[in-house]
């Protein structure tokens, strides 16, 4: 290797060196916003869940490992929308930075481009790309299907026993239980009276100084201890069966079905558009088409028997082979015309239920079509966002936080007006499925893209290079 080979393989060696120390330099820049970002967005929704869900929770003796279990299995669709959000928030905060503190101008005087310093940006948005579709697919259903379960039960979990002073409780199943004083720190009850309702052939009605009411372990069982009382019992319908039992301590043990977290089957739960994977959403979709085939089908065959029907003439069974009457011709008229009626009348019955299973299929197949595109739409927002954030970054100077959280929200809000929207209008058919699962990342992704030349070129004008393109 000669003098000039040897200094040009030691200029690129550099070159390349200080190319990698910018790369990480940017990257290290974008991890904090970027996480910032993301757990910004999680703890909004997180805190409206809660707020939503409040109801549930409250009163009901659930255990803490219980409750941080439903918000961790709620935080995967959270993670859905925070992290693009993220990645918009801090490709603006980095490149904003960047811009502020002149380092953009020194990179572009070196003769560096705005596409070379989103490189490395634009690599870690294809490989998060990658596995928030590995997460969406995989992750999400799952975690919907345990969470949809778990609320459920917590739902049917009856709230936990509390007695109020002089207020009557109907919590236990066949008995009510009355108690003038409750000390609320003890749990110990004064002035106690029972009426149990369990057997039918009798009347029971315990009444003591003091007592308790405790579970056990696992909520199944309740335990009600009595101290210094009597029972009196009396047979219904007579009378003369009664008696007196005086006791200093009485313990009732009764079943307490209800107030125990029972946890339900995930595979005996209903499954609805978020809780499936890919796989399973695109047989459904298969389906709901074949079906509307069928339907359709069935319509066109319906209207060809029909026509042949009519044309073909009357069937020979309703041919009148001999000369009647004019009296009898008329009332042979009449129960042709009948017969006519009657079947116009079935045929468009049949014809418009058949056509409704037609219009109920196609809605339930672009419904479906609609969510096996979103698995990929969504995942490439977080590649799409980087070319928004970036060159907004540099054009506003947004290093300060309000005018990235401003520009991120307003850009964010762009994009799911355009996302739900989309959605609305392939449910009425008023657009292609696969569009408007699309048409998000189509409009954020030509403004990124719009926005990038522009600042890559700063002579660079949209409406003058598509004049001069026309051209």
């Amino acid at each position: 290797m000669n003098r000039t080979q040897d200094r040009k393989f030691t200029k690129e060696f550099y070159k390349r060196q200080i190319l990698n120390k910018i790369d990480r330099y940017i990257l290290k820049t974008l991890a904090g916003p970027f996480i910032f970002g993301t757990a910004v967005v999680v703890f909004l929704f997180l805190m409206q869940f809660l707020m939503m869900k409040l109801d549930y929770l409250v009163g009901k003796g659930l255990d803490n490992f219980v409750i941080i279990q439903l918000v961790a299995l709620n935080i995967p669709w959270m993670l859905i929308i925070a992290v693009p959000m993220g990645m918009l928030f801090g490709s603006l905060l980095t490149f904003g930075n960047m811009s502020a503190s002149h380092e953009v101008t020194v990179l572009k005087a070196s003769g560096g481009s705005l596409l070379r310093m989103m490189m490395p940006v634009i690599i870690f948005g294809i490989i998060l790309s990658g596995a928030m579709f590995w997460f969406t697919d995989v992750v999400l259903p799952q975690s919907n299907i345990k969470a949809k379960a778990l609320l459920r039960d917590i739902k049917k979990k009856k709230p936990t026993f509390a007695l109020e002073s002089g207020q009557f409780s109907v919590d236990l199943e066949g008995m009510t239980v009355l108690s003038r004083e409750v000390d609320s720190l003890s749990g110990i009850m004064t002035g106690v009276t029972i009426y149990d309702r369990k057997d039918n052939t009798k009347s029971t009605v315990i009444s003591s100084d003091s007592g308790s009411i405790t579970f056990n372990p696992s909520f199944s069982k309740m335990i009600l201890t009595l101290w210094n009382g009597e029972i009196h019992q009396s047979a219904v319908g007579d009378v003369n069966k009664y008696r007196i039992i005086n006791f200093s301590e009485y313990i009732i043990r009764s079943d307490a079905q209800g107030f125990a977290l029972e946890r339900s089957d995930t595979n005996q739960i209903s499954k609805g558009q978020r809780e499936l994977n890919l796989a399973q959403m695109r047989e459904i979709r298969d389906n709901a088409r074949v079906s509307e085939s069928s339907a359709r089908a069935r319509v066109h065959q319906k209207l060809n028997e029909h026509l042949d029907y009519l044309f073909s003439g009357i069937p020979s069974k309703e041919k009148i082979s001999k000369p009647s009457p004019p009296n009898k011709n008329r009332s042979t008229e009449a129960q042709i015309a009948r017969r006519a009626e009657r079947r116009l009348s079935f045929l468009g019955s049949n014809i418009r239920s058949d056509i409704n299973r037609q219009r109920q299929y196609f809605i339930k197949a672009s419904q479906y079509e609609v969510e096996v595109q979103k698995k990929f739409s969504l995942p490439l927002a977080c590649l799409i966002f980087i070319f928004v954030g970036a060159p907004m970054g540099i054009i506003t100077r947004g290093g300060n936080f309000g005018i990235s959280a401003a520009t991120s929200l307003g850009f964010y809000v762009i994009y799911w007006v355009c996302l739900i929207g989309g959605e609305k209008l392939a449910d009425r058919g008023m657009l292609p499925p696969v569009l408007s699962a699309w048409l998000a990342d189509i409009v954020v992704g030509v403004i990124g893209v719009l926005l990038t030349l522009k600042v890559s070129n700063e002579q660079f004008n949209p409406l003058t290079w598509f004049a001069k393109n026309e051209k």
